[in-house]
């Protein structure tokens, strides 16, 4: 598994070419098909290729979810930018009385839906100054050599 940080600056790269997709589903097909923020980890985290896009992303939500869910190296990025938010992730009841925290939610609204307060949504260079930001945390903070 790649390390979190490569993950999300390959994400911001992408960004910073492709651009984000804001809407309905994780992706929308056109010209140069567009992804949501969680699907970029998805596609950058398992090396995906424009020729293997999941159909999934395009018109099956849950499925979609499940998906990115399935990719440790996608939900390790998706967790590190979700923590260098700084709002409340909501919590998903799993089953009766045990929640989990609903990273993709947090950190896909985070990029889609305008902030409180604001009429619009973060601009691509604000998402992927966010994203850097937090490779740089990641960087000051995760230790590069194991314990002895």
């Amino acid at each position: 598994m790649r390390k979190p940080q490569d993950t999300l600056a390959d994400m911001a790269a992408v960004i910073d070419i492709d651009g984000l997709h804001r809407g309905e589903q994780f992706g929308q097909r056109g010209h140069i098909d567009r992804f949501d923020i969680c699907a970029i980890a998805y596609i950058v985290a398992e090396w995906v290729g424009p020729r293997s896009y999941a159909p999934e992303f395009f018109d099956d939500e849950l499925a979609s979810i499940r998906l990115i869910e399935s990719s440790a190296g996608a939900m390790a990025a998706i967790r590190a930018l979700s923590d260098s938010l700084g709002s409340a992730v909501d919590e998903e009841e799993q089953a009766p009385g045990f929640y989990v925290p609903n990273y993709i939610s947090h950190v896909s609204n985070w990029a889609r839906c305008p902030p409180p307060g604001a009429s619009k949504p973060p601009t691509n260079a604000e998402v992927i100054g966010h994203i850097l930001r937090a490779v740089n945390n990641l960087a000051i903070h995760t230790p590069t050599a194991p314990a002895a």
